[in-house]
């Protein structure tokens, strides 16, 4: 398979989980609450958001950073692109597990 391809599939790949993280972010437009107190009660989900942009990021950099070294692509490089690919898709779904965690279960008594 040409290196090329595996690489524009994963960059697909690697931009909907990126894009997907976003969906998280939500504040009330129709709330009496102002916009301050919203983004204050919703700080776990903007720093997962943060973290994870980030993490997929390094994940993307370090892809091309490797696929610009290997010569060829074969079976086992595609199994390998697959399973980290796999790992990276679960991202959104873990940020937002974690923030949901974080808000729900408040502060902890000291």
């Amino acid at each position: 398979m040409n290196k090329g391809r595996v690489e524009a599939f994963s960059d697909g790949v690697l931009a909907v989980a990126i894009t997907l993280l976003v969906l998280d972010l939500r504040v009330d437009v129709h709330s009496s609450e102002p916009l301050s107190a919203q983004l204050r009660r919703e700080w776990p989900t903007f720093v997962a958001y943060a973290v994870s942009f980030f993490i997929i990021g390094v994940i993307w950099l370090n892809h091309h950073s490797l696929f610009r070294l290997a010569s060829r692509v074969d079976r086992r490089v595609l199994v390998y692109n697959l399973l980290l690919l796999v790992f990276v898709t679960a991202i959104p779904f873990t940020t937002a597990t974690y923030a949901d965690y974080v808000q729900k279960a408040g502060p902890t008594p000291a």
